[in-house]
This record gives C-alpha cells, structure tokens and sequence, in this order.
C-alpha cells in the first residue's frame, strides 16, 4: 500500500452501503483496511469521534482525511475527484473512448437481466453501474418473493449473482454516473434508412460520463431506477446522517433501544419497520392516510408486531420537522394528525393536531423518484413526475420510447408495480427489443452500401 494514499474503510454487518463503498475501492484495483464496528463499542466511538459526531456507516478515510459516507464517497467518484485523491486520475480530452453497440444505465434487476439477454445476442453491452450500484434491491437484507428461491435470497447475494452471468454472458461493467445523453446528428444514406422514424439524428448517442469519459453508442437502455425521496423539511439536511435515515438495514442498529419512527405507507415502510424491531426499544410508523398502500403480506406482518407491542402505528398523520444536532442526533420530532388525512394540506383545520414526540432515529420510507434527469437532452418523454413512457402495449418494440434507439426498463418507467420480477421481465424485454433495433440498423448499412454507385472506370 505504499504507492497509494492509505484508505480506511469503518463498516458495519449487514450494511449495505458499505458494501457498495469496498465495491467501489475494489473495481478501482485499491487496498483498504476495513472496521466493523459492529459489537465494538470502542470502534464505534472511534468511528463517530473521527467523523464528526456522524453514526453512520459506512466512513470512508483517505490518508486521515473524512471523505465521508457512501453518498459523499458516491459524490466524489461522480466528479472524478476520488481518483485525484487516490492518485488514480487519468487526462480527459473530452475525445471519445469507445464505441459500443449498447449501453445500459444501471445495476439493477432490470439493468443486469438486459445485460444478461444483450450479452446472450452478442451485443457486449457496456452497463454503467450509476449512483445505486445494484439497486434499491442492494437494500433488501430478504427477498423472499423471487422466483426460484423458496427460501428467500439476499438482496446484494441475487445481485452480486445477477453481475457475474451478465460478466459471462459478455457484459463489460464501468463504475460511474452518466452525467448526460445526446443525439449525435447524422445525416448518412444508412442511418437515414436505419431509424425506423425517419429521424437520422438518432444514431448514434454520445454518452457523457460524470468523470468527463465519453462514449457513444447505437442504442441505450435505461434501467437507472429511482432514488428515495426526502420530506425537504426543517431539520432534514442537517440531521440525514445523525439519526436520520432512508436505509434501515444500514443504520438501524445504531440506535439499539431507542424510539425509531418510520415514515411511509407502502412495502418499504412495513418491511423497514419490521427490521428495525430488531434493534428499537418501539417502532412507530406515521402514515398520512387511513389506509396503507403495502401488500398484504408486509400489513398483516406489522399487525403481528403491533400485538406483540413492538410496533404502534400513527394513520392520518404527518411528519413536519425533525428536532436534534449533529453533536446528539435526533431528540424530537413534530407531527400533524387529522382523521380525514392528509394533514399537511389541513393545517388551518382546527382538528388539525400538531404535537411534539420524542423518538430517537428517523426513516424515510415514502417512495422513489425515476432518474431520468440525463436523457433530458434526447427529448425523450416522460410523464409529470418523471417516468419514461414507452410504447407498451402487443408485439414487439414495447420497451422503446418515443426516441428511436432508448428503450426503458424497471423502475424508470414502472410507477405501479416496481416489483423485482417485473423489473426482471422487463430487462429482458428491453434486451431483445434493442437486439431487434440493432439488426435493422446492420441490415440498413449493408442495404446502403449495396445501394452506393460503384466508382467510375477509367
């Protein structure tokens, strides 16, 4: 380690983002030395003394220097500053690196089954791993409802899996963030022939990388997710991070026998809950509504936890501030309560009730927001909160956008259902669509270049 900065890595058991971070070292070919903390007291204080009061793992170190938590690290990467730190960093001309045939944004179910089909056809895409590494379902210590897993699976073991059949299948994967996607205008007889459109700026795409790198491509599928949403309310970006969470399985064993309050009413929120009985002394979970929106299943597994007194449910209510310090982490919180529900948009109501309620950690639990943000640039449509729409419907090409060439999968365009098996089905979907697009594009070139006039004989 004597030709690199030294690099120290505080983990803890069943955390997910540490994972990501020793990934993240790995792929870069960098040593570590790495703490778990977990069942160390001592390290644990250590850990929190040399990170600011933050309780949290994972905390990254490079030469005694805080770089931070798996999102700061993330940050770092997406800039190319971790390499400068690492002294790693190579000269970017903005010239193209390569050309590939696809490219997949992301690693998640849906992003490594499309690799796993691309690299089956012979596509040898490049999957760009993103921001998430794997996924929500990186977060998910049990799935238990995966076909072909009667005994239920983890979530990082099915994608770590997942990654290898894509490597064997021929899939290439870079550790980075797409920073953006564009058109490169053509106007060539065969591209003009190829675009099923008639649009000849479709082909190929110029694929910037948040690093500088570039590449271009002939056809891109984004399987890129969504990421947690936040409340944006007072005490939130001071607090994430001393006591406030949108990962359970990561933080909650920090604060063993506190009161823990989840926020949210779907799948997420119930299984959350439930882990995190583990750990609270009592875990309540604020709904704004009356009824949840989990299936089932995570419902009736709560109402066990609530007869067995772990955990107390709060309907109709609402969470509006988060009271603490980065020194002491989350003392209170204020909440709204109104039986009609949806508090928040009843506050002037006089059976509106706001009252202050002291619990120790705070997890957000209430949905996700589709990445999309880098296709901006191609025009591609999306609903009003982001979604990729897609053609759907019979037959083939109903992964394709309105954008010849993008096709959509998993999380990013599936608001309703965003199971893993639907993200899987749809991976493969946008696998053979692509295959097929990229095809017409061979046939069209070859139908071109038979089409040209031979040169005159003198």
């Amino acid at each position: 380690m004597s030709d690199q900065p030294r690099v120290e890595i505080y983990t803890k058991t069943d955390c997910p983002y540490c994972e990501k971070a020793k990934d993240l070292f790995d792929s870069k070919g960098i040593e570590y030395e790495e703490y778990n903390v977990t069942g160390d007291d001592e390290l644990f204080e250590e850990m929190v003394e040399r990170a600011d009061g933050r309780q949290t793992a994972p905390e990254v170190f490079i030469d005694d220097e805080l770089i931070g938590g798996w999102d700061d690290t993330s940050a770092l990467n997406e800039t190319g500053e971790l390499d400068e730190k690492l002294g790693i960093a190579e000269e970017s001309d903005d010239e193209i690196v390569e050309h590939r045939k696809l490219i997949i944004a992301g690693t998640g179910i849906a992003g490594l089954t499309a690799a796993i089909y691309a690299g089956r056809s012979n596509n040898e895409p490049l999957v760009i791993e993103g921001d998430e590494p794997g996924g929500q379902l990186t977060l998910t210590t049990d799935v238990a409802n995966y076909p072909g897993f009667p005994d239920g699976i983890g979530g990082p073991e099915l994608v770590n899996n997942m990654k290898e059949q894509a490597k064997q299948f021929g899939a290439d994967l870079k550790n980075g963030i797409i920073e953006s996607v564009e058109r490169v205008e053509q106007s060539s007889t065969a591209n003009q022939n190829a675009s099923r459109s008639g649009d000849d700026s479709s082909r190929p795409f110029r694929v910037e990388m948040k690093d500088g790198d570039v590449y271009t491509a002939d056809a891109v599928i984004a399987a890129s997710g969504a990421s947690a949403r936040t409340l944006d309310i007072p005490g939130e970006d001071e607090l994430m991070g001393y006591g406030l969470s949108t990962c359970a399985t990561c933080d909650g064993a920090f604060f063993r026998g506190e009161d823990m309050l989840v926020v949210g009413g779907g799948d997420a929120a119930m299984e959350e809950a439930t882990f995190l009985t583990k750990f609270a002394d009592t875990v309540y979970i604020a709904h704004r509504r009356e009824e949840f929106r989990a299936e089932d299943y995570w419902v009736d597994r709560v109402q066990e936890k609530v007869e067995e007194g772990e955990i107390e449910i709060m309907k109709n209510t609402e969470l509006i501030e988060i009271h603490g310090s980065q020194e002491n982490g989350v003392d209170h919180v204020t909440l709204v309560e109104n039986e009609q529900g949806h508090p928040t948009d009843r506050l002037d109501d006089p059976e509106t009730e706001e009252f202050d309620f002291d619990v120790g950690a705070v997890f957000f639990a209430i949905g996700h927001t589709p990445n999309t943000d880098y296709l901006e640039n191609t025009g591609v449509e999306t609903d009003a909160d982001g979604y990729l729409k897609t053609k759907g419907g019979d037959g083939g090409d109903q992964t394709e956008t309105d954008v010849p060439g993008i096709f959509g999968a998993g999380d990013v365009v599936d608001y309703h259902y965003q199971q893993a098996v639907t993200a899987a089905g749809m991976g493969s979907k946008a696998a053979l669509d692509a295959d097929e697009y990229l095809e017409d594009l061979e046939r069209a070139e070859s139908a071109a270049g038979e089409a040209e006039p031979a040169a005159a004989d003198d």
